[in-house]
């Protein structure tokens, strides 16, 4: 099979707002997809559609061959999903809520016991085993719904935004078990309002804003679009950013950045470029208070596509507020 996951075509309204407006995706078997993008870009609707959870308005999507929409049943037995909310019960314990995701996928019997503990381990989650949910820190329950979105031993996998809301050590960890996870075979797609997350995880980047999908492909291809160097110059006070912008615009593609105290100039010959804008800024006196180099980030790459930054706090998608 040459893709693990395949969309074409997505298109999902929700009332007169248009979520998703045509989104391809492909997904290799043992690879990470990882979808890029902010709060209402589209990632959680397609998550939804490929996981059964609803239907497109238009498009076809397929799981390890298998239609979304008309083979459904099929299509659950052997997927996970891992939303932004740990979807599990506080009231239970670690240990009584993956066994009853085992009754509830239909795992034989005698299996749930020993699978349980086989995941409460693998999620170092042994020691709070019999301890209610409620009693779990964010980075625990995390952890413990992950397990229970494998206790049935899905091929491919789905993580909406899995890492949101932890701190750095939590997060780092996981990132970790999603990696072993790829690494034993499993085909993951991944969503992220997380650029540090994107880069070290996914094989591949899906770049979404508004509802489209508007680049697609490695870490370093996306970055290698923009030139290999990133200059920073740093703005004097009052110094005016559009004055500092027209000069450096003969170095390369320039911006203004934090907030009109910096302009950003992408190049790709660094060396010489940087010593072309000092000339030019020393040759017009121009107010600067200091000048950077450093390689460009997937930052950079959302900003230039998409005209601003991809970690913002816009509204949810329409039928997240709902």
């Amino acid at each position: 099979m040459e893709y693990a996951i395949q969309a074409e075509g997505l298109v999902k309204c929700f009332g007169k707002v248009e979520a998703l407006k045509g989104v391809d995706l492909a997904v290799p078997p043992g690879t990470i997809l990882g979808l890029l993008g902010p709060n209402g870009a589209g990632k959680t609707t397609a998550v939804r559609i490929l996981t059964t959870l609803l239907r497109p308005d238009k498009g076809r999507a397929t799981v390890l061959g298998l239609d979304v929409a008309s083979q459904a049943d099929q299509v659950r037995s052997v997927i996970g999903l891992a939303g932004q909310y740990a979807a599990v019960d506080e009231r239970l314990t670690g240990r009584e809520n993956l066994r009853m995701v085992g009754r509830l996928t239909h795992q034989p019997k005698t299996g749930i016991a020993p699978r349980a503990q086989e995941l409460l381990e693998r999620f170092d989650l042994a020691e709070a085993a019999d301890r209610p949910v409620r009693t779990y820190s964010g980075g625990m329950r995390r952890r413990l719904d992950l397990a229970a979105a494998l206790v049935h031993r899905p091929p491919v996998l789905f993580l909406d935004e899995p890492t949101t809301g932890l701190d750095p050590r939590s997060r780092s960890d996981l990132w970790e078990t999603i990696e072993e996870l790829v690494r034993d075979g499993t085909t993951l797609l991944l969503t992220t309002q997380y650029l540090e997350e994107a880069d070290r995880l996914a094989d591949r980047i899906a770049v979404v804003d508004r509802g489209l999908v508007i680049a697609e492909g490695t870490a370093a291809e996306l970055k290698a679009s923009l030139g290999a160097t990133v200059i920073t110059v740093t703005l004097a006070a009052g110094a005016r950013a559009d004055d500092i912008k027209s000069i450096l615009a003969e170095v390369g593609a320039t911006d203004i950045a934090n907030g009109g105290r910096a302009i950003e100039v992408k190049v790709t010959d660094g060396a010489v470029a940087l010593l072309r804008a000092v000339r030019l800024l020393d040759a017009n006196e121009a107010p600067v208070e200091g000048i950077a180099v450093r390689e460009p980030s997937l930052d950079d790459v959302f900003l230039q596509l998409t005209g601003h930054r991809a970690e913002v706090d816009d509204d949810e998608e329409a039928e997240e507020a709902s």
